[in-house]
């Protein structure tokens, strides 16, 4: 058996060895490249000290990265119970630090799991739910969430979708949320090639810093303003927001928008002061959420 740098085998032979064809069903591209999986996990920052949550660990590619640059701890939550045997491997490898989870994300909780350690959401997320797992990650209340950066890989489309700005067609209900609450920045692109099997798409490499403070609105009225916004992106707001009942122009003035823009043209402050001035009419306060 060969062996890699970090004392345990090459992620090929552990797949083959527990049978680990990766299920279109589960959304699984596996990483095999463990220099490009140092690579992603160096982009999460210095480790040593820091607790991780990687979500979809897979065969254990970034988890080994992860623990080989120093994490103090990684909580690797996986469904797939194929790969449970495999990632107990690595943690006999490196005892202590790495605590496997069977589990679906959506349902899983980690917060009692956490301590007082910095926590730092790092991985390569199945496509299939990438975007929802975001969207809970960004409505956690209360704000500051309990991660201080997520390094987040996703489709190169929707990758341009979470940091699109103003004015361009890929700026949408996504950008709005995650910029209002986060500061996020592409890192680099992967090639499809890397994975196995290669998507059909370029993954792109994101990191989210949440914001201290965001700007005061209520979150769920923020949410209902883009969605009706965006919902009918091609018409001027002023028929687009009519979903949201009362008087569309009387609701745009006291934002101080105007009446004749579209979705794409509005800022996230913009969208901020017309989810505070719903929240006037609806007599909801306007930091709720924020």
């Amino acid at each position: 058996m060969s062996f890699t740098p970090d004392g345990l085998p090459p992620l090929r032979e552990v797949i083959r060895r527990h049978d680990l064809a990766a299920k279109k069903s589960l959304g699984q591209n596996f990483l095999f490249d463990l220099n490009l999986a140092a690579r992603i996990a160096r982009a999460a920052g210095a480790l040593p000290g820091v607790t991780v949550l990687e979500i979809g660990a897979g065969p254990g590619g970034l988890t080994r990265a992860l623990l080989a640059l120093g994490a103090a701890r990684v909580i690797a939550v996986e469904r797939d119970k194929r790969a449970i045997a495999a990632l107990r491997e690595i943690a006999e490898h490196y005892p202590g630090r790495l605590e496997i989870v069977t589990a679906d994300a959506f349902t899983f909780d980690p917060r009692p799991l956490l301590g007082r350690s910095p926590v730092r959401i790092v991985a390569n997320l199945p496509y299939n739910i990438a975007t929802a797992l975001l969207a809970s990650w960004l409505t956690v209340e209360p704000w500051p969430p309990w991660y201080e950066a997520a390094v987040l890989m996703f489709q190169r489309e929707v990758a341009k979708r979470i940091v699109a700005e103003p004015g361009s067609k890929s700026y949408g209900r996504l950008s709005v949320l995650v910029q209002w609450r986060c500061e996020a920045r592409i890192l680099f692109d992967v090639n499809r090639s890397a994975f196995v099997p290669p998507p059909k798409v370029t993954s792109t490499l994101i990191r989210l810093l949440p914001r201290a403070k965001p700007l005061p609105c209520d979150r769920s009225l923020l949410e209902a303003v883009t969605r009706a916004a965006f919902g009918q992106r091609r018409k001027m707001l002023r028929q687009s927001l009519r979903s949201l009942g009362g008087d569309a122009a009387a609701l745009l003035s006291a934002a101080g928008l105007s009446p004749t823009a579209r979705a794409e043209d509005i800022s996230i402050a913009g969208f901020v002061s017309l989810a505070r001035a719903l929240a006037l009419r609806r007599g909801v306060g306007h930091d709720a959420g924020a």
